[in-house]
């Protein structure tokens, strides 16, 4: 109720102070129109609210973008009304990353941020990379160049990047989950709509019904991050991965943990990398161990989605990692203080999307820039952000196509990059030992300039085996210690979720949980998923039921990559649920 008081009294002050505050038609587009700022009207029945460039997710690409575009009005001596709409509770609340960070872009975008008060304060200080067995740590020459970079917590970065925005005259609304894309007559996207808050679990209006708002804008940006569900119903639609480089999207799951430890243990800047144990050779990800300041630790263990075993369970594997003698003695005596879970795009170059569609574009995590073997991207998601900005600007200044974007995206060091970096992960399809050996040709012998692209395996739905091919994984139990069930870390996530609202988890066929994954996968949702969503419940007849806890959900995106028959869709619920990161 609060954050909907906070929009719509926004919203009055912007009428109230405009003399464009009356009912509109639909904004136009082309040039620059005199005179357009941000109006108000209502619209079927619902508020609408007009600007020139509306963005979608308070991300690093979509902040970045929101920057940039204030940034060139200002040297222009012009204006466009900006609004970014963000789904979690505040900005930050639902970004999640290790995070080792490169500040290139943020050098092009923020000159002179380091004479500011930013939340990038630890530099790198040493670089490791550990091959693990169970009880060994073998040091092997470090792939990473991490000089220069700084160890942050990604949610603090960007709520600085909030100030920022807002100090230049962007709207930045947390609380909001964009639901709804807008089309005009023809079919071009004219903007987003919220969605109704206050309806009950069986469709009725409860008391506090307050019905969703939509955002009008020229120009929309879609920089919900990774899988995103507005973004991946426009990719979809508009057959963008095939207008693209073509290839599918291939993700992992990343978990994390923030962990006070001892000050004589604690290292500021110092930076681990590891393969090998716990996960098997055939299943791709490694874990990472961050020291960043005031005595915390970031340690974290990424999984690929394409894993065969349906028996593996990410979340316990990452339990079984801090149980490694050489991380265990890092934890001991220390406090887990936060944890969370979200999925990461590896598709890397094969996989990129053409980024526009009809009335704007897709950027970020969104379309996936992330470098894998510099497992990196931030600064390639906020440069895809500034790049999206200034076609943006001149299309709606100067009248220009946004073909710009991806015109100046393939000319700029983002092409670059992650032309370099294609043929890494891919690399790692034939297992653990000829990944590293083509990985190490591609880095010291080919330097990026192989004279073939590996192609990716099986989409990560299709590559899990039936159960019949595996047996069963005995994980320990958690000591409560080093290790945590599943509800003790969710408590440490902060995730929070109406509890009387239509599920946002949706089964297009509610009988394949059990006619398919029970039955052919041995339910392999009690597992992948990181918040225990997803668990088989006996029936009076003692056949399993899948319930779903939609209120444990982290948004990570897992189930609707992993689930073998793509049964299960991820939407958002209302605005301001999911998780309550601060130091992710």
């Amino acid at each position: 109720m609060q954050r909907a008081i906070r929009i719509a009294a926004a919203a009055t002050r912007r009428a109230l102070s405009s003399s464009a505050a009356r009912a509109s038609p639909p904004p136009p587009r082309g040039p620059l129109a005199p005179g357009w700022g941000a109006t108000r009207w209502l619209c079927s029945g619902r508020e609408a609210l007009s600007y020139d460039v509306v963005i979608v997710g308070a991300g690093p690409a979509g902040l970045a973008a929101a920057i940039r575009l204030k940034q060139l009005c200002r040297a222009a001596d012009t204006d466009l009304s900006v609004c970014v709409l963000e789904k979690g509770s505040e900005v930050g609340a639902h970004v999640l990353s290790g995070n080792v960070f490169e500040p290139r872009a943020l050098d092009e975008l923020i000159p002179k941020w380091r004479q500011e008060d930013s939340p990038i304060r630890v530099p790198v200080s040493s670089d490791k990379f550990w091959l693990l067995t169970k009880n060994q740590a073998w040091t092997l020459p470090s792939p990473f160049d991490n000089k220069g970079n700084y160890v942050i917590s990604l949610s603090q970065l960007v709520r600085w990047m909030a100030t920022k925005a807002e100090e230049l005259g962007v709207e930045v609304y947390p609380g909001f989950a964009a639901s709804e894309i807008l089309y005009d007559e023809n079919q071009i996207v004219t903007g987003v709509a919220t969605n109704d808050v206050g309806i009950a679990k069986d469709g009725t209006k409860r008391e506090t019904f307050q019905p969703g708002v939509e955002l009008r804008g020229r120009i929309t940006l879609l920089a919900e991050g990774c899988r995103g569900s507005l973004s991946e119903k426009i990719i979809r639609n508009h057959k963008l991965r095939e207008r693209g480089q073509g290839q599918h999207q291939t993700y992992a799951l990343g978990i994390k943990e923030v962990w006070e430890i001892e000050e004589g243990k604690h290292n500021p800047g110092s930076v681990i990398h590891t393969v090998g144990w716990p996960l098997d050779t055939k299943t791709y990800g490694g874990s990472f161990l961050y020291h960043l300041d005031d005595r915390q630790l970031a340690i974290g263990l990424v999984v690929a989605l394409n894993y065969r075993n349906p028996f593996l369970s990410p979340y316990d594997e990452f339990q079984k990692f801090k149980q490694h003698p050489a991380v265990r003695k890092l934890l001991e005596g220390g406090t887990a203080i936060q944890y969370g879970a979200r999925t990461l795009n590896e598709g890397g170059f094969q996989s990129i999307p053409y980024p526009i569609f009809p009335g704007g574009a897709i950027i970020g995590c969104s379309a996936g820039f992330l470098n894998v073997p510099k497992i990196k991207g931030t600064h390639t998601a906020m440069k895809s952000g500034m790049l999206a900005a200034e076609a943006t600007f001149k299309s709606l200044v100067e009248g220009s196509s946004m073909e710009l974007y991806w015109e100046n995206l393939k000319k700029s060091w983002i092409w670059e990059e992650l032309h370099k970096a294609r043929n890494y992960r891919p690399a790692f399809e034939y297992g653990l030992i000829p990944g590293m050996v083509l990985s190490a040709l591609e880095r010291y012998i080919f330097k990026g300039k192989s004279p073939y692209t590996l192609k990716h395996g099986r989409p990560d739905h299709e590559a899990t085996d039936t159960a019949n091919l595996h047996a069963p994984i005995q994980y320990p139990k958690p000591d409560g210690h080093i290790t945590f069930d599943v509800p003790t870390s969710l408590y440490r996530s902060n995730t929070n979720h109406e509890h009387d609202q239509p599920p946002h988890l949706r089964l297009r066929d509610p009988t394949v949980p059990e006619r398919v994954n029970v039955a052919l996968y041995a339910a392999p949702e009690s597992r992948y998923c990181p918040a225990r969503v997803y668990e088989y419940i006996s029936d009076e007849k003692g056949d399993p039921k899948l319930h779903i806890n939609a209120q444990n959900c982290l948004h990570c995106k897992a189930c609707d990559i992993k689930d073998p028959k793509q049964n299960i869709e991820w939407t958002v619920p209302e605005g301001g649920g999911g998780p309550g990161y601060t130091v992710m």
